[in-house]
């Protein structure tokens, strides 16, 4: 599988992200049967950025921490957006994570 093809089948779990929700790069990783690619993921998410229909946003560490945050245009737009989207962020942590995680093999019926 070329990396184009992995971004978009990582790109079409990351669509389904409901909104006030995150996940993880790990959790997307293990959804696609790829469990040790979540730096591919994460690469993923860093090309996302031309495609609005992509909320790359809601994609986080395993811990909720903005990892991603510096791939966003502005100081603080990934903090931003989550917060326009009811979830609370406290130095670059999202509070409350557990409750807000979604997590894409149960959500999508994805198998090991």
């Amino acid at each position: 599988m070329s990396n184009q093809d992995f971004f978009l089948r990582v790109y079409e779990v990351v669509k389904q992200i409901p909104y006030g929700r995150v996940t993880s790069y790990g959790a997307i990783a293990k959804a696609l049967g790829t469990p040790k690619s979540s730096r591919a993921v994460g690469y993923a998410m860093n090309a996302s950025h031309s495609d609005p229909d992509v909320p790359a946003h809601r994609v986080v560490n395993r811990n909720g921490v903005l990892t991603g945050k510096h791939h966003f245009a502005g100081t603080h737009l990934m903090q931003q957006l989550l917060e326009s989207e009811g979830l609370k962020v406290e130095a670059d942590q999202i509070l409350n994570f557990k409750e807000r995680f979604w997590d894409p093999t149960e959500e999508l019926g994805f198998q090991e």
